[in-house]
């Protein structure tokens, strides 16, 4: 019987060494959170300037909800908005991960969670945010220029020919019509109602402001959104994560694959010069002023 006992202990002694060479993250017992980042604006994709697509992120979400022993998902939205489009179908993307693997979603906002970056945070069923956090801007916006005065002083004659009566509607070398404004507007009211169903559905009764003052457009820092139920709760991921699931909880950061992996899947590395990229040259122009458009969305928020 002592020899039994004695081989046992070895035994035991044995599997707790190997267990040490076994990756925290894939022992049983282990609280892991996986952590995806999602930042910048959102769609806005030029051959030199890639914004936050659906596309790009698909693969690392299903990475994620498919981490072996994940209790939850954490996503940490840095994001001044962008496509309504992209938006929605990025958190409705996260909301068909959760459903299907059964893992809460908490969502960490950074600088700021406004307008489509708001949208993906609302894929979350928590939200956590820094009290300097800028929230909110649920609205829509669109813009353009008038160039009809500069053309006619440069000597410039507008020829613009088109099958259909709108389809040259609001073209930046032709005096506005009331009309076109008046569909444009139109159409923005449509998107804003979608945006406005899909924040009421996600936060419900949480929310403690009434449509005059929620869905407005405007922001706010992180203490007030708390309060009109845009987010849950002041927290920072680590300190949130280790109150709900303990010091030891693993939180690996799922990043998109890069280097040789990378150009398997068909992405481009940082820095790697292709004939894409060669021939994008000819659309610095283009790059330019989407640079500037990017700039001034972040800049909305005072960054």
């Amino acid at each position: 019987m002592t020899d039994q006992t004695g081989a046992l202990r070895k035994s035991t002694a044995l599997i707790d060494r190997l267990k040490e060479w076994i990756p925290a993250r894939l022992r049983r017992g282990t609280a892991v959170v996986p952590v995806v980042r999602l930042s910048g604006v959102i769609g806005a994709v030029t051959p030199l300037r890639p914004g936050m697509t659906l596309t790009g992120i698909a693969r690392t979400l299903e990475r994620a909800f498919g981490t072996r022993n994940a209790k939850a998902v954490a996503l940490v939205i840095n994001s001044p908005g962008g496509s309504p489009v992209q938006s929605r179908q990025i958190y409705l993307r996260i909301r068909q991960l959760a459903a299907e693997k059964g893992l809460p979603v908490l969502v960490f906002v950074e600088d700021v969670a406004a307008s489509g970056g708001y949208m993906i945070a609302c894929a979350g069923d928590e939200i956590f945010c820094d009290p300097s956090s800028i929230l909110g801007s649920i609205g829509v916006v669109g813009g353009s220029f008038g160039f009809q005065e500069l053309i006619k002083k440069i000597g410039v004659e507008r020829r613009l020919y088109t099958a259909g009566e709108h389809k040259a509607m609001l073209d930046p070398f032709k005096p506005e019509n009331p009309d076109d404004v008046a569909r444009v507007k139109a159409l923005q009211r449509e998107i804003h109602s979608i945006f406005i169903a899909l924040v009421r559905k996600s936060r419900g009764s949480r929310l403690k402001g009434g449509e005059d003052v929620l869905f407005t457009g405007e922001y706010w820092a992180g203490e007030t959104s708390v309060s009109l139920g845009l987010a849950d709760a002041i927290g920072d991921l680590r300190s949130t994560l280790r109150a709900r699931y303990g010091d030891k909880v693993r939180t690996p950061v799922i990043a998109p694959a890069s280097g040789m992996l990378s150009g398997l899947l068909g992405r481009r590395s940082p820095g790697a010069v292709g004939l894409d990229a060669l021939q994008g040259i000819a659309g610095l122009p283009d790059e330019l002023i989407s640079a500037l458009e990017t700039r001034a969305i972040w800049a909305k928020f005072g960054f």
